[in-house]
């Protein structure tokens, strides 16, 4: 049977107020008892020294055991709560007043006797109780001499069998009463305690379950529900709902961020859906057109109209490749193969390959500085398609005469910057922000009309992340743009 909380913690109360309270019980009960056995011993602590005095018999140290015993006898009767005893210097009972047969010891240890009468110790002090083999009793004692010699003492039991019967009797009742009353008093005083304490514990609970409920009404949206703010201490619970708001908050960023990507990639769709429907609408046109007129086509025509056709399959082939690369990035199914290698070489290589493209457009393409040294750690092959994307984009943004310079200087710590500089058309304040969004497409391109896919900052971004660098762009209208990250710089060794 599954207990709850509720559950779980009236019993332990009810467990823990048991337990004080017997342990209180069991404390006042003695503490009761030794404040009285003190109050009485002190209140007759005279009376055998008084006794020995003033009766002749004791007083002149010289006793008949018979007379004694009919004195102890007669004493008794007077003070039926007291019980005489008369012993000798070793601890031997010789007379007393109780009944024949009901006095089970025949010797008493005299050390407490000697302590009270030196008083050598705080009161209470017990001496043997000669009816009980194993008990214990306040008492009052004298020693009787006979001139100079100890004849023995005289010892006097306070509150005698007699005595201790009737009292149990009268406590007994007063007992049953008490307990009685504390019995109610203990059960009313633990439910307030308990409806109380509960109530304190419940309450953030409560709190946090209203809170829970109306999270999950609202869709969870935080933005649509006012969580209460919780206090920062040491409380489980308050530490139980300021975790909840964490975690609430964390629930909304990562469903705002999932609704965003899901709105991004429909309009990249969108924007996708209509690149490749122009190239494939213009490849389907002329594939049409010699189809239906090949044989009326002149062959400068048909040479025409297969070069259109193939430049749009070349198009469409670089965009789907481009949307394969996103995808595979977004993914996280790349890996990455570090290794050491001379920036200046891949640099060089580069250039080499677009020599080319910036040759028929009139672009003159510079390394700074030209005896370019730097060794850098990094993936030589993603590195090499980062680069080859931000020239792509610097070429299509340059017009005839422009310059692109690739330029590598010293970066903080063990990093080098690296740059791709243009001083082309430039980007706007507006597009800036936008620049790396696969859905971007610059509206200045110089020569938009050339094969490109519009994804190439994107994928060079993410390219970035894997090499666990940042890119950043600044740019003017009219006065070019650059594209920097950082890569991990290594020392060559003197």
């Amino acid at each position: 049977m599954k207990i709850s909380l509720y559950q779980r913690l009236a019993l332990s109360l009810l467990v823990l107020f048991i337990a004080v309270a017997g342990i209180f019980f069991w404390w006042s009960q003695n503490l009761e008892q030794m404040s009285r056995s003190e109050a009485e011993q002190r209140l007759h602590i005279s009376l055998a020294e008084h006794l020995a005095n003033d009766n002749p018999l004791l007083k002149e140290g010289v006793y008949d055991q018979d007379a004694l015993k009919n004195l102890f006898h007669s004493l008794m009767i007077l003070g039926p709560s007291f019980e005489f005893y008369f012993v000798d210097p070793t601890g031997k009972i010789i007379t007393y007043s109780a009944e024949p047969g009901r006095v089970k010891r025949k010797n008493i240890d005299l050390v407490p006797l000697l302590r009270l009468i030196e008083q050598k110790q705080a009161l209470p002090i017990y001496g043997d109780d000669p009816r009980n083999l194993q008990g214990q009793k306040i008492f009052s004692a004298s020693p009787i001499y006979n001139n100079e010699n100890l004849q023995g003492y005289l010892y006097i039991i306070i509150g005698s069998q007699i005595y201790d019967s009737i009292f149990s009797n009268i406590k007994s009742n007063q007992q049953l009463a008490q307990s009685i009353a504390m019995v109610i008093g203990a059960v009313v005083f633990f439910f307030i305690v308990l409806l109380g304490l509960l109530r304190f514990l419940t309450m953030p609970l409560k709190a946090l379950t209203a809170d829970i409920r109306a999270f999950r009404q609202a869709g969870f949206e935080k933005s649509k529900v006012s969580l209460r703010d919780w206090p920062s201490s040491n409380n489980e619970l308050h530490e139980l709902g300021q975790t909840f708001n964490d975690m609430a908050e964390q629930i909304n960023y990562q469903l705002v961020q999932l609704q965003n990507n899901d709105r991004q990639r429909r309009e990249l769709l969108a924007h996708l859906s209509h690149d490749l429907r122009t190239p494939l609408a213009s490849l389907q046109g002329y594939l049409e057109t010699i189809e239906l007129k090949g044989k009326t086509l002149s062959e400068e025509q048909l040479q025409k109209f297969v070069g259109i056709a193939f430049k749009n399959a070349n198009q469409l082939k670089r965009l789907v490749d481009q949307i394969f690369e996103l995808a595979h990035l977004e993914g996280g199914q790349v890996t990455v193969n570090l290794e050491t290698f001379p920036l200046g070489e891949l640099l060089y290589d580069i250039a080499a390959k677009f020599a080319f493209k910036v040759q028929e457009k009139a672009i003159t393409m510079a390394i700074e500085p030209q005896d370019c040294e730097f060794m850098v750690y990094s993936d030589i092959g993603k590195l090499e398609r980062v680069l080859s994307n931000l020239i792509e984009n610097a070429i299509r943004h340059t017009a005839k005469g422009g310059r692109i310079v690739l330029r590598a200087s010293e970066g903080e710590g063990q990093k080098l910057k690296l740059e791709v500089v243009d001083n082309g058309t430039g980007i706007s304040a507006k597009e800036l922000p936008y620049v790396f969004d696969a859905r971007y497409r610059a509206s200045n391109a110089v020569d938009d009309k050339k094969q490109h896919g519009g994804l190439g900052l994107a994928i060079s971004q993410k390219l970035l992340v894997l090499l666990k660098s940042d890119i950043n762009v600044k740019s003017e209208l009219g006065e070019g743009t650059t594209f920097g990250f950082n890569l991990s710089r290594v020392e060559l060794p003197l």
